[in-house]
């Protein structure tokens, strides 16, 4: 089985149209080792949309997830320092930010993580709709680990987050910490 191609079907079912796509993802490890933990994904995200749209993508690529939602800014400071001072194991493997957001933006958001030692390491991807030339620098400048701008096509959205899971989670080498 670990040699066969492995597909997944995505449907995705919207209010008058259906749209199917077949995904060859037999080289994604992460079909296989997701069933072994489950991972934990803050996503920093204010539009309804976009987080039932993330959470559709993980349930569509089988990935077990704890996904943590912080609708502003200040929600996802305020929730990773009370994880710091409280709960360090449940620290979120990866981070989705997006850019505009109400009460402290993504950049200010991205400083604080990169900032403190013991969040620095946590994979924080920018997932945001804009392609602005200075938010795109700015964000790298600050140590974001990767910059993509959300597409407007759902299954294309989908894809991304796949990818995204498997590099981060499968390919990238990141150190555990003990806490």
């Amino acid at each position: 089985m670990e040699k066969a191609a492995i597909f997944t079907l995505l449907f995705l079912f919207t209010k008058k149209i259906t749209k199917f796509r077949l995904l060859d993802l037999s080289h994604c490890d992460f079909i296989k080792s997701c069933f072994m933990k489950e991972t934990r994904l803050l996503l920093v995200e204010d539009n309804e949309g976009d987080i039932l749209l993330t959470k559709e993508a993980m349930e569509s690529l089988n990935i077990p997830i704890q996904i943590d939602i912080a609708k502003n800014g200040m929600m996802a400071i305020e929730w990773l320092t009370e994880k710091l001072k409280n709960e360090k194991k449940h620290l979120p493997e990866i981070i989705f930010l997006d850019i505009n957001l109400p009460k402290k933006n993504g950049h200010e958001v991205l400083s604080f993580i990169k900032s403190n030692p013991d969040l620095k390491h946590i994979p924080t991807i920018m997932l945001t709709t804009s392609s602005y030339e200075k938010d795109i620098e700015y964000s790298y400048q600050n140590q974001a680990n990767c910059y993509i701008t959300k597409p407007v096509d759902a299954l294309e959205y989908i894809e991304i987050v796949g990818k995204m899971m498997d590099f981060w989670l499968n390919i990238a080498k990141i150190p555990e910490l003990k806490f």
